[in-house]
């Protein structure tokens, strides 16, 4: 009778430790039968026409007294050819292309308690993340914003994502959040090829407020550059050009309950230099966006997209998005859904939604896809 005592004690605790901690994989696996019309006609499978296909693992420890460990590790993944190169597993000079699976969507571990929470390593900054949600189609597929890439046309943007940062997320005031990155370049200057302390610097910060319908955000962020952040000629000893960024983005968005309206701006600034002349490129983005119940499983949604491009000593170029989707739920985790989207350039821009196809008469590109999402 006292070992049965015993063994249940004995399991009464275990389960008890149990419970204190858990472990979540979870994932979505995204494919789309899409028409790219431009320059050429191209038509394929791609992946992650709704969300991004991906495979993750996250798990929380309650330590007790409120205090929480938290680990989580998410790897892309391109789900029309199984390979792990979903366009993250580039991160920096040094490393190169892998279609293996790596964790470079987001890999942090960190603690939570009363004071907020703090993170280390690499995942979506709080300047992208403040703002970049108020995209009616969630930054993926053929209608995503651009903005939050200053059009995709230079290689003098912040990344949406970044390395060996350590973030500190705080606790919700009636609302208002504050979140802030501070991202080591561990990275050497790209002219003097010696380590420095500033080199590919980031630093960043979000700001967010959401009551009821309404939702409102700001980012701040700055990246210095470095060899990680410089352009490369075709001889990697030569590099082309580095870019010492400066960006903020407002955004916002209020749900009327038939429709939810957003709208934001981007405003970019690098300075770059060749080691020898210097000058600055700036980048304008504007974006409103409106997402609409359809019945109890469909949701429609519509943006439009202004990009305003000024590269030192030209014109300023010009670009405009449009684009329509709807989405239908088969049930909470699957859901079937269809994008159109149209891009027109002026004055030189060269912005497609597609980088595989060219421009038609340099101009114009049509995209159409059409495809099924599950989560698990």
């Amino acid at each position: 009778m006292k070992k049965s005592l015993i063994a249940l004690a004995a399991v009464a605790v275990s389960g008890a430790a149990f419970a204190q901690s858990s472990v979540t994989v979870f994932g979505v696996v995204d494919s789309a039968v899409s028409y790219v019309n431009g320059q050429d006609n191209w038509s394929g499978l791609n992946s992650g026409g709704n969300q991004t296909s991906r495979l993750g693992f996250r798990g929380v420890e309650d330590l007790g007294g409120g205090l929480k460990a938290n680990f989580w590790l998410e790897a892309g993944i391109l789900a029309d050819n199984g390979s792990g190169n979903s366009g993250y597993s580039k991160a920096g000079a040094g490393e190169a292309a892998s279609g293996e699976l790596a964790f470079k969507r987001r890999a942090t571990v960190g603690l939570s308690g009363n004071f907020g929470e703090v993170r280390m390593g690499r995942e979506l900054t709080a300047a992208y993340n403040a703002t970049s949600r108020y995209d009616v189609f969630g930054q993926v597929g053929y209608g995503a914003s651009k903005v939050w890439t200053d059009a995709g046309v230079n290689g003098d943007s912040t990344t949406q994502r970044v390395s060996n940062m350590v973030t500190y997320l705080s606790p919700d005031f009636s609302g208002f959040r504050a979140n802030v990155n501070y991202g080591f370049g561990e990275d050497k200057d790209a002219q003097t090829g010696k380590f420095s302390n500033s080199a590919s610097r980031y630093m960043g910060a979000g700001l967010t407020y959401d009551n009821g319908p309404l939702s409102l955000g700001l980012g701040l962020e700055r990246r210095n550059a470095g060899a990680n952040t410089a352009e490369f000629s075709g001889n990697p000893a030569v590099f082309d050009a580095e870019y010492d960024v400066n960006a903020w983005s407002l955004g916002g968005s209020y749900n009327f309950g038939v429709a939810k309206l957003a709208a934001a701006y981007r405003n970019s600034e690098a300075k770059w230099t060749d080691g020898v002349n210097s000058a600055k490129d700036k980048t304008k983005g504007y974006y409103v966006g409106v997402s609409a119940p359809v019945g109890a499983a469909g949701e429609v949604k519509a943006s439009y997209n202004r990009y305003e491009i000024t590269e030192a000593g030209e014109a300023k170029q010009k670009a405009d998005q449009f684009a329509l989707g709807y989405v239908h739920n088969l049930s909470k985790r699957t859901a079937v859904y269809g994008t159109y989207a149209y891009i027109k350039n002026k004055d030189g821009a060269a912005v497609r939604l597609s980088s595989d196809v060219l421009l038609k008469d340099g101009e114009k590109q049509h995209a159409v896809q059409v495809g099924v999402r599950h989560a698990f």
